[in-house]
């Protein structure tokens, strides 16, 4: 039996440890915050109510039946204007007393800048938005509402408790040179990404590799698109994405509490690619987001 004496001493001895733990739990608490507070913000993956593909020529935009980018029944604009595509490029032309803005000012006739483009220019009717996104050789318009039900009823998104022992250290091991990618999506096309080398560490007493991609050359970090045998019983079944620091001395820190849904786990409409098959992992990873439920 201990004594008084050495218990204490041991108290003493595991605070500094219980202060780090509380610490970092805490740090995870308050990012989680702030990836739920941009998903139900007025523009997030919360408001999404339409993705239309659109035709090489003219495209009708409205809310009459038939249009192809069919607007709310509830803004009464049955002919609110027209999408011209010709190649890769979208000219927006209004119709006389639409009223639409376009980047917060009347809408004019104009080519539209996608979001592969960067920012892409933004057409507003009403509380509705929308924009024109590129995916492989298609265009498309991305409507957003924020009044939607989904956004209205969101309380949060389910994930497993916070542990550290899924704050992991990799190994970086660098390709010669960056090697090119075809990533599947969830809608049946492909993006092309670029993945600077490969992830190695242990994990559940076994060997992992991971390949990680770069999104953004412009904004680098690390981009891991991965499955695991939680898919199948608590996790978004298409997978999650982490995000990670790129390497600094030959190590990466994977934080797995910090695993996030893609976009589609909230919305029909959203366009995410999927983990290749390389980052399938054959065992279970009960850390960050469960799977909302939500569709």
């Amino acid at each position: 039996m201990r004594t008084p004496h050495v218990l204490a001493i041991s108290l003493i001895l595991s605070a500094p440890a219980l202060c780090a733990q509380d610490a970092y739990r805490a740090s995870v608490d308050a990012w989680h915050a702030q990836r739920e507070a941009r998903l139900a913000a007025e523009d997030g993956w919360l408001t999404l109510i339409g993705r239309d593909w659109l035709n090489p020529g003219e495209n009708a935009l409205g809310s009459a039946p038939g249009s192809t980018v069919l607007l709310p029944e509830g803004l009464s604009l049955p002919k609110a204007g027209l999408f011209l595509v010709e190649g890769t490029t979208v000219r927006f032309k209004p119709f006389p007393g639409s009223g639409l803005l376009l980047n917060g000012k009347p809408a004019v006739e104009a080519v539209l800048k996608s979001d592969a483009e960067g920012q892409p220019d933004l057409l507003q009717a009403g509380r509705v938005s929308f924009y024109v996104i590129r995916r492989g050789d298609r265009l498309g318009i991305r409507m957003k509402d924020p009044e939607t039900p989904a956004r209205k009823a969101f309380h949060g998104v389910p994930r497993y408790p916070v542990d550290a022992a899924w704050r992991i250290e990799a190994d970086f091991i660098p390709y010669d040179k960056p090697q090119t990618r075809t990533i599947a999506t969830v809608i049946g096309t492909t993006e092309t990404m670029s993945s600077p080398g490969l992830l190695r560490f242990k994990m559940g007493g076994r060997d992992i590799t991971l390949e990680p991609m770069v999104e953004d050359p412009e904004h680098p970090e690390l981009f891991i698109l991965f499955k695991d045998g939680t898919s199948t019983h608590g996790t978004y079944p298409a997978g999650r994405f982490l995000y990670a620091d790129m390497p600094k001395n030959g190590k990466v820190i994977l934080d797995f509490n910090r695993a996030i849904n893609p976009p589609c786990a909230f919305s029909m409409f959203a366009t995410c690619p999927l983990p290749p098959r390389q980052n399938h992992l054959a065992i279970d990873v009960p850390a960050g987001e469960k799977n909302p439920g939500l569709h």
